[in-house]
């Protein structure tokens, strides 16, 4: 997001040259301000002086670039320490498995970097689409997790073979004689275990559906480290790592869908500006 002109402006209030503790503009406004008690008539022109010095400081180029740039490092460090707080709360075969990929994705980045030749702006887009595919790869691991846990949380793994057995053994007990009263609770129950029963084989659809996923994207990211060994183009690269990330925008809704049910973490929720894969110093 770009910065508004009122961050510019309460930059501006605030900048400070290399070297001085306090910026000189609070300098200057307790300086008048001081006067002022004197002169009244000095609050006014140091009113005068601080908007002509905001306006002047918030309007220039070199300084709105600066301020941009900042603003753009300090956004990306507090996504990747969510990232990295997101990736803590996984399984540790899967933090394993996110950060070989990853590894993968710098290992790709590095390889194009090392190309002389290789324009920024091609660059930048690789980074960017690489950085979209380890973030849809983090909300499936996430997603994945969270049916997981709701699984277990529902008993043992066989808990599907004894729903089984047990509307089994409701529906034979309906055959019997029975009181209206006690019959409608049996077959409330059966129906109540009948929806349970299809709401796992559901779950169970999800996470092969997620599995295979987590797969495409690993193949995916090693299709284009192999092509990026036979070309030299790395604007080809960034035109391939797009049309992966265009395919699998179906997939990151479809995760969205799913953590609204499953409750997942509220910070997989937004999209974040793209993960950045290499560090800004």
């Amino acid at each position: 997001m770009n910065p508004s002109a009122w961050d510019y402006i309460r930059k501006a209030f605030n900048a400070r040259p290399i070297g001085m503790f306090i910026p000189p503009n609070w300098i200057g406004l307790g300086v008048f301000g001081l006067l002022g008690i004197l002169n009244p008539g000095f609050w006014l022109v140091g009113f005068g002086l601080e908007l002509g010095y905001l306006g002047v400081l918030g309007t220039n180029e070199r300084f709105q670039r600066f301020v941009g740039a900042s603003q753009q490092v300090l956004t990306r460090k507090q996504w990747q320490a969510r990232v990295d707080l997101l990736v803590a709360q996984l399984t540790s075969e899967d933090q394993q498995r996110y950060r070989k990929l990853e590894a993968r994705c710098r290992a790709l980045l590095e390889q194009q970097q090392q190309l002389l030749t290789a324009p920024m702006q091609a660059l930048q887009a690789q980074n960017e689409g690489l950085g979209r595919l380890l973030w849809l790869y983090l909300r499936l691991l996430s997603t994945r997790q969270a049916i997981n846990r709701l699984l277990l949380g529902q008993g043992s793994q066989d808990a599907s073979q004894n729903l089984e057995e047990r509307i089994g053994q409701l529906k034979a007990k309906l055959n019997e004689q029975l009181s209206e009263d006690l019959r409608k609770s049996y077959a409330g129950q059966v129906e109540i275990m009948e929806q349970r029963l299809e709401r796992r084989k559901e779950a169970k659809e999800k996470l092969a559906f997620l599995d295979a996923e987590l797969t495409r994207i690993q193949e995916q990211v090693e299709l284009v480290r192999e092509q990026a060994v036979l070309t030299a183009d790395p604007v080809t690269i960034s035109q391939r790592v797009d049309q992966i990330t265009t395919t699998l925008g179906s997939t990151s809704q479809w995760v969205t869908d799913q953590q609204k049910i499953y409750g997942a973490v509220e910070d997989l929720m937004s999209e974040p500006p793209a993960v950045k894969l290499t560090t800004d110093e």
